[in-house]
């Protein structure tokens, strides 16, 4: 396997909840917090989840990259049996002190989306939220959609919540500011795209209590209909393309959702 493009747990630590998952911080770009203004966020996501993927209570749905649970709870929360999976320790401790607290169970699992363990057909519907998806090579990127097809069950369904990338494009920016606190506390990214690969790579500069540090990250973007060929080829029969509405995607939607299902 080649070697991974970043350092994933440098970037999903605790810093980044400190900044997108406590009271008072920024807008998270990665996994909406449960706490604050952004819990209506997460809720308006269950809702569009429940609905494209015809949800119902009793289901197994397996939250992949399920970051620090906020979806994987309010699933749990409607009666689903929700297991969520995610490489970083930080986010997963996160994860189950919250659904404590919301009295959810949730089966939160320590692993690597590239190599799912022994679900061979175990999932009714499986969900991977808000840019969770692209953060490897190509040929690794595909082995995940493998994965993915090969814990659902025949006839089980993927959505998938990504950015658009006409609207990305649309809107680009080189840098962007987030501060969490009024301490000083903030985080600096500049961006760079790549055409040539397709890859978005963020220099990032996390300023917090007078410490500085630097990371940088990317992830794989994806039009739709590269991203439709991909799931197909990984055994999917029926793959389309919907807004953060709902509604059939357009180039003025910021997400790009794909429902995809098995035959």
């Amino acid at each position: 396997m080649t070697a991974d493009l970043f350092d994933a747990a440098a970037m999903y630590d605790e810093d980044y909840l400190h900044f997108f998952a406590s009271p008072g911080g920024g807008s998270a770009p990665t996994h909406g917090p449960v706490v604050g203004t952004a819990y209506a966020a997460t809720s308006a996501a269950a809702d569009i989840v429940w609905r494209l993927l015809d949800l119902r209570p009793g289901m197994s749905v397996l939250d992949l990259a399920c970051g620090h649970g906020a979806l994987a709870n309010a699933l749990a929360a409607r009666g689903c049996e929700v297991t969520g999976l995610d490489s970083s320790a930080v986010f997963l401790d996160r994860a189950r002190t919250d659904a404590a607290a919301m009295g959810v169970d949730v089966e939160y699992v320590a692993g690597d989306m590239r190599r799912l363990p022994g679900w061979t057909g175990r999932f009714d519907r499986l969900v991977n939220w808000t840019t969770a998806f692209g953060y490897f090579d190509d040929p690794a990127n595909r082995n995940v959609l493998a994965e993915i097809a090969r814990v659902l069950r025949p006839g089980g369904r993927m959505a998938m919540d990504l950015d658009n990338l006409a609207r990305f494009l649309a809107s680009y920016t080189p840098s962007r500011i987030t501060a969490a606190r009024e301490n000083g506390d903030m985080l600096v990214d500049r961006h760079h795209w790549d055409p040539l690969t397709g890859r978005f790579e963020v220099e990032r500069t996390v300023v917090r209590d007078g410490q500085v540090r630097r990371l940088t990250f990317l992830k794989r973007l994806f039009g739709f209909p590269e991203l439709r060929d991909w799931c197909t080829a990984a055994g999917f029969t029926t793959v389309a393309g919907y807004g953060e509405d709902g509604r059939p995607l357009n180039a003025g939607h910021d997400r790009m959702m794909v429902i995809a299902e098995l035959p």
